[in-house]
């Protein structure tokens, strides 16, 4: 018999409780899935093709530029495919976080589900999408020549997770923040939209003049794009992310977040 029983009951307890919310979770995926894309045409394949057709579009459009963004061999094209891309991300995520209450309350009747699984569930169907089509657009340029393999896929994947976290934690304090406040829903759309040029989504914070570059430095975005571009393409360097701001910032916003989700659970009410 184990000396110590309290902990390991508790473990046991911690474990079983985790694993009955991860299968909550995939359950309101699977639901997600259904009540997006349904099985009509090409059904959950729609989850891969919005983010593949606006990147193709952008990467298009920068086909015949001068490489504005990056003075080396990268290609304007796979440079802005990346950017775009990955900023589907942050823009999918912080897009449907406003109303996602609304649409989802009568999930609220389950004891098991919470305003947070379903948050962490679109949030997690979003990354799935952009993740897959980031791999067949820039598989598709590997094989056409354009790109050069990722010199640190690990990093690459790090800055996507980055991005991924940054989205999330915003969209659980729109996701509390805007219950009840039509008002406040109708900024998030031009919310996203105005983050595009501070994303630095597009170029590389070295080619922002100084003072403006401190300003725009502020924001988390342009730290998690650095970082993403230094693990995709070859001779791009880092020189001005600041992970424990980076990382400082994202814990800040990720404790709002929580704190919303906190606060708009009592101010829930079905009927």
């Amino acid at each position: 018999m184990s000396s110590y029983p309290y902990p390991t009951k508790a473990k046991q307890s911690f474990f079983k409780a985790f694993t009955i919310q991860c299968r909550v979770i995939g359950a309101l995926i699977m639901r997600e899935l259904h009540t997006r894309y349904g099985r009509d045409n090409i059904g959950y394949l729609w989850l891969i093709g919005e983010p593949l057709m606006l990147g193709s579009v952008i990467a298009v459009l920068h086909s015949g530029g001068g490489g504005a963004g990056h003075g080396g061999a990268v290609s304007p094209a796979v440079f802005a495919m990346v950017g775009y891309t990955v900023f589907i991300l942050f823009r999918s995520i912080v897009n449907r976080s406003e109303g996602a209450i609304d649409s989802n309350a009568p999930l609220l009747y389950h004891r098991m589900v919470a305003v947070l699984d379903f948050t962490i569930a679109r949030a997690t169907l979003e990354l799935a999408g952009t993740v897959i089509a980031f791999v067949i657009l820039f598989g598709f340029c590997l094989l056409t020549g354009l790109a050069d393999p990722p010199p640190h896929p690990l990093i690459l994947l790090a800055g996507i997770g980055y991005v991924f976290w940054i989205s999330f934690a915003v969209s659980m304090i729109i996701t509390g923040g805007t219950y009840h406040r039509k008002l406040l829903e109708r900024f998030v759309h031009p919310f996203t939209y105005f983050q595009i040029p501070f994303s630095a989504a597009f170029f590389e914070v070295k080619s922002v003049p100084h003072p403006y570059r401190d300003y725009l430095l502020y924001s988390p975005l342009p730290h998690a794009f650095e970082i993403v571009r230094y693990g995709a393409f070859e001779g791009v360097t880092w020189d001005f992310v600041d992970l424990r701001y980076l990382n400082g910032v994202c814990l800040v916003l990720t404790f709002l977040g929580l704190v919303a989700m906190k606060s708009v659970k009592r101010r829930v009410h079905l009927l």
